[in-house]
């Protein structure tokens, strides 16, 4: 009896399986039939050398992060996203001229969004070196990207209100949201993250949540202060989707269709170029996957859901993968 069922429920579990994948399915057969062949293959080739361009000579990992003024380093981010965002924008209006309608409106946006975002990664927190001590370290650690994502999302509004209006703040809504689907995306990551953590170079990076190890020997409530942390780390993802699958994906969608999601995704390949390097190559095909689903629902809220439980699942492997491999 007890068999009986336990194959019924695994029975269950299977037919949801196959339902979830369906859909996923579903969505990348549509967005197929729309998508050009010829700007999916240059974004591929074009990635491939950007990625193998920042992993031989570190630019960003080393170069960027060796220039000492914050302005040189916003200027030489500013060029790294152009180069992944403008150049294949740039390729499409010259050998895909049907694809996008290149208008003022579109060419200022074209420029905006590498300087935004190279204005969020660069700018500095206004509470660094304000308070002294470890403390006012910690702080600093917890307030960071809580300001970044206000660097981005006050000109999102501005933006908002000047152009067309849309159905919702930048696919900020829950309507007509199925949940199955992203369900299922987060269990087809986890055996990867499994995977990854085993890996010496993921696990150097990860649990980001180290970075605020230093407090250990002077708090008893450390696990309130690493939880405070990873609420903070994860308002970086809202500013992610906000900014990628959002503002790059429903702005550009007027100018250039379905088409728009292609740069999107080596856009946000590049923002990963000081991560471990299979993070860095799944970032485009994650991008891309992301953004289409954006575009099919109208939202980017089950994409956020996506993206912050594998940003914490990976926390959680970066944690458990440093004990055992020690």
């Amino acid at each position: 009896m007890e068999t009986i069922k336990g194959t019924l429920l695994l029975n269950n579990y299977f037919s949801l399986y196959l339902s979830y994948m369906t859909t996923i399915l579903s969505y990348l057969r549509e967005y197929a039939s729309t998508i050009d062949g010829e700007l999916l293959l240059f974004c591929l080739i074009w990635t491939s050398i950007l990625i193998t361009l920042n992993y031989t000579l570190g630019i960003e990992s080393e170069l960027i992060k060796g220039l000492d003024s914050r302005l040189d380093q916003l200027l030489a981010l500013f060029l790294v996203y152009c180069s992944a965002f403008v150049i294949p924008y740039l390729f499409a209006m010259v050998c895909r001229k049907h694809l996008v309608t290149a208008t003022p409106t579109f060419w200022l946006l074209l420029l905006i969004a590498p300087a935004l975002f190279a204005l969020k990664v660069s700018i500095a927190n206004p509470l660094e070196n304000s308070i002294d001590g470890m403390w006012g370290s910690y702080v600093t650690s917890i307030t960071t990207l809580p300001f970044k994502f206000l660097v981005v999302l006050i000109p999102l509004v501005v933006l908002y209100k000047i152009l067309p209006v849309e159905q919702s703040y930048w696919g900020m809504t829950l309507k007509n949201i199925q949940w199955r689907p992203y369900c299922l995306m987060l269990v087809l990551m986890l055996p990867l993250i499994i995977f990854a953590s085993t890996q010496a170079d993921f696990l150097s990076a990860y649990p980001r949540v180290r970075q605020v190890a230093f407090i250990v020997p002077s708090t008893e409530n450390l696990l309130w202060y690493q939880f405070l942390y990873e609420i903070s780390y994860g308002i970086d993802f809202i500013t992610i989707e906000l900014f990628f699958r959002g503002f790059l994906v429903f702005a550009f969608v007027r100018y250039a269709g379905p088409s728009a999601i292609l740069p999107m995704a080596t856009f946000y390949c590049s923002i990963h170029f000081c991560k471990p390097l299979l993070e860095c190559i799944s970032s485009f095909f994650g991008g891309l996957i992301l953004g289409m689903v954006a575009h099919k629902t109208q939202s980017i809220v089950g994409g956020l859901a996506v993206h912050l439980g594998i940003a914490w699942m990976m926390e959680i492997g970066g944690y458990v993968g440093n004990i055992v491999m020690k």
